[in-house]
């Protein structure tokens, strides 16, 4: 259950529309997805959340956009939000992640959890050769 209503008519605030048409431009499409619809209630973190994921997950980079969808969607399994796994597994597959490809990326998230909840534990020391400033 959501802690705020969506606004009414978003579209009427001349700020949440310049942004919901920058959505749909960018990523060439009428749908405007409910992450955006909730974060209207507030125009400038709608425009700011906007900003930052556009600039991170729609620029041109030296990553893939498969690749920042599928680091995306293990950030939200660690994070455990059902919104974002979603939202971004579906990225993936639209970008054209196998479901070969996905078995492989949970295994990865699931793999690296355990390993981390081990080193954690243990409280491993860093190799000295993993810090790059010492090579």
């Amino acid at each position: 259950m959501s802690t705020i209503a969506p606004p009414q008519n978003p579209e009427t605030n001349p700020r949440v529309k310049a942004v919901f048409d920058d959505i749909r431009a960018t990523r060439k499409s009428d749908f405007i997805n409910n992450l955006w619809y909730y974060l209207a209630f507030d125009a400038e973190l709608l425009e700011t959340t906007w900003r930052d994921v556009k600039e991170v997950m729609a620029k041109q980079s030296h990553l893939d956009s498969l690749t920042k969808e599928l680091i995306y969607a293990a950030v939200s399994i660690t994070n455990s939000c059902e919104y974002c796994i979603h939202s971004h597994t579906a990225a993936a597959r639209s970008k054209g992640m196998t479901d070969k490809q996905y078995a492989e990326f949970l295994s990865i998230v699931s793999l690296a959890a355990k390993t981390n909840h081990l080193l954690n534990g243990l409280k491993v020391p860093i190799d000295k050769e993993f810090n790059h400033e010492s090579n």
